[in-house]
């Protein structure tokens, strides 16, 4: 019951998470909401700690952003909300949420900023996998805008789109594009591609560590792991013994004949990594799901030379 009410509780708060500057953010009023204060305290505390709130954190929406958002969300006419301002409200990142919390120290404050932060990372993961939609929907929006059309059939059929994007949890990942510092992001990625196979699990990285041990002990039970690394690895027979008591079976061979990283699931799915597992998130690269079933085919019978 605890569990649907959390799951209830950060669905509700993505619904207020809206991209603005090509960041997620939340307006200054539905933070207070949920921080159950008044808007001009959470805004005080913002001014009397300003050197804390750079624009990465904290920024004031234009007059065209707010009507762009304004117009964009249809609860936000329904409701009045924001309509008789006296100024342009603040917006918060996800960093910015976090630096709140830690100012204003109430045991309301932590639980309600960790549902805040759970909410921004799936939604992050769900801008991810429907960017370009997004894009397309984005564009779309600002013409209307700017062509001063009518405005209530448009919100109708945008609000229809994005439910609909919503209720579909099983849109088939394609390719994504990790940069600097998206370490979780990554990482969390790659833990949803191990727990989608059932029988089998292959790995070509030639600069693996003890760290793929951690996301493999997320995979299915009795799924058997095969990783194909280089002399480089530092994986050693000792880490292998402990790993296979607790998640069996893990075997690693040692191969010269790939550059790239590779995962292949079930022998059925096959993505391409553009930076090794030990290192996600360190520097901008990007993960792609090749759909060509062949490939997987070719890297099958490279593999069958390779004595694991």
């Amino acid at each position: 019951m605890e569990e649907e009410q959390l799951s209830t509780e950060i669905e509700n708060i993505k619904n207020l998470i809206y991209t603005i500057r090509g960041k997620q953010v939340m307006l200054d009023s539905d933070v207070a909401k949920l921080y159950n204060c008044e808007t001009k305290y959470i805004n005080r505390v913002v001014k009397r700690n300003i050197e804390r709130f750079p624009k990465e954190f904290c920024f004031q929406l234009t007059e065209k952003e707010f009507e762009c958002l304004r117009c964009q969300i249809v609860t936000l006419n329904n409701n009045k909300r924001g309509q008789h301002r006296k100024y342009l409200p603040y917006v918060f990142s996800e960093q910015g949420i976090a630096m709140l919390s830690a100012l204003l120290k109430s045991d309301i404050a932590i639980k309600v900023s960790i549902n805040i932060m759970k909410a921004f990372i799936e939604m992050r993961k769900f801008i991810a996998t429907n960017g370009q939609i997004f894009a397309r929907l984005t564009n779309v929006e600002y013409k209307i805008l700017e062509q001063n059309k009518m405005l209530t059939e448009h919100e109708r059929k945008f609000e229809k789109v994005f439910n609909e994007l919503q209720q579909n949890e099983k849109i088939e990942f394609k390719q994504s594009i990790f940069f600097d510092g998206q370490v979780y992001d990554a990482y969390s990625l790659i833990i949803d591609i191990i727990k989608k196979a059932k029988q089998k699990i292959l790995i070509i990285d030639n600069y693996i560590d003890d760290s793929i041990l951690k996301m493999l002990s997320k995979k299915n039970k009795n799924v058997e792991v095969i990783i194909l690394t280089s002399q480089n690895t530092q994986i050693n027979k000792l880490d292998i013994t402990k790993f296979n008591k607790q998640y069996p079976t893990l075997k690693v061979a040692l191969t010269n004949k790939f550059h790239d990283r590779f995962i292949v699931i079930d022998d059925r799915e096959l993505y391409h990594i553009g930076a090794s597992l030990k290192d996600l998130g360190k520097k901008c690269f990007a993960i792609s799901k090749i759909e060509d079933k062949d490939y997987i085919d070719k890297i099958n019978n490279t593999n069958q030379s390779i004595v694991v």
